[in-house]
């Protein structure tokens, strides 16, 4: 998907990504915007996770089928 249809769809479901990952700020979803990556980064800061396991998280969470970017 492009950079461009993920930026669209994040405001579609930032609110599910809250609801996940709960300890993210709005801040932190500000700064994300879509972007996987930093989605990653921030749950890895948030958590104190290994990035695997942030990596693992979001990975299991696209492939629940109810969120693609």
């Amino acid at each position: 998907m492009n950079e461009d249809r993920i930026g669209g769809n994040w405001k579609q479901f930032k609110g599910k990504v809250k609801e996940k990952w709960g300890d993210l700020t709005d801040d932190d979803l500000t700064v994300v915007e879509g972007k996987r990556d930093q989605l990653v980064g921030k749950i890895q800061e948030r958590y104190g996770y290994e990035k695997d396991r942030a990596e693992k998280e979001v990975k299991e969470w696209e492939d629940s089928g109810k969120y693609h970017w």
